[in-house]
């Protein structure tokens, strides 16, 4: 039994050694960034910074990361590059759009050490069951818990001046006993000026979007991205034990990413 006890021990050190040094990797490529956060002498173009990057994240977590993709939105800096959509149109932060790109590639790197630290710390987890775990900032931390909604019998009209007084872009409906779906300014934009819908007339239930995208608050704020990007959908309900406790957009994404409070 000695006898197979040692290499037993020696290949389940591999893996850890493995991930320190992935973590010096990832955190060397992120105090490298610095020089061009700060408008110093960088040894290299952000191009060439970019596609080393790239091909870093991808050899350290994996080609089908969710952050290889982050990365490559954080370098258009823009919220359509956050989720891939056709219909609707990007929101901004008024940063400066090169220092706001350049924040959202240090974020993104931030969520690769904290991946790779929480990779570390669940070592023996994940050696068992094989499952890669998604870490970093989670949604309930990022969302907006100020729920805006409006009855499915409301005039689109109604509902978008309850929008442009309460500030904001998503409107969740209700049929007085729950949550039936979304109305975004997306959708105002696209059934009333593309399509000619008569707003006066035309009830929030004709338009709204259904049935409602949600994404638990526990989980990781690229998951949301992800999802996001898959249902070509800049607004997501947060929920919590199965009840909603309030909405995560793409703005809401894009000021974590460009460190914006």
């Amino acid at each position: 039994m000695a006898v197979r006890t040692t290499p037993i021990t020696s290949r389940a050190s591999k893996p850890r050694m493995s991930l320190d040094r992935s973590i010096e990797r990832m955190r060397k490529q992120l105090s490298e960034l610095t020089p061009y956060l700060r408008n110093g002498q960088a040894l290299r173009s952000l191009e060439e910074f970019d596609m080393e990057t790239e091909r870093l994240i991808a050899d350290l977590l994996g080609e089908t990361s969710e952050m290889v993709d982050a990365y490559e939105y954080a370098e258009l800096g823009e919220a359509a590059g956050l989720v891939n959509m056709t219909d609707e149109a990007p929101e901004g932060t008024g940063m400066d759009s090169q220092r706001q790109s350049l924040l959202q590639r240090s974020r993104v790197l931030e969520s690769c050490v904290s991946e790779l630290e929480a990779r570390r710390a669940a070592e023996p987890k994940t050696l068992k069951s094989g499952r890669q775990i998604l870490t970093g900032p989670e949604v309930a931390e990022h969302m907006s818990s100020d729920i805006r909604s409006v009855s499915q019998t409301m005039t689109l009209q109604q509902a978008g001046r309850l929008m442009q007084q309460w500030k904001t872009g998503s409107l969740l409906v209700t049929d007085s006993r729950t949550y039936v779906g979304f109305l975004t300014d997306s959708i105002l934009a696209r059934e009333v000026v593309a399509k000619g819908v008569a707003p006066d007339t035309t009830p929030v239930s004709a338009c709204m979007r259904a049935p409602i995208v949600t994404i638990a608050g526990d989980r990781p704020i690229i998951e949301a991205v992800r999802l996001m990007k898959d249902q070509a959908t800049r607004h997501v309900a947060v929920t919590q034990d199965g009840q909603i406790i309030g909405v995560i957009s793409v703005s809401n994404i894009l000021r974590y990413y460009s460190g914006v409070a």
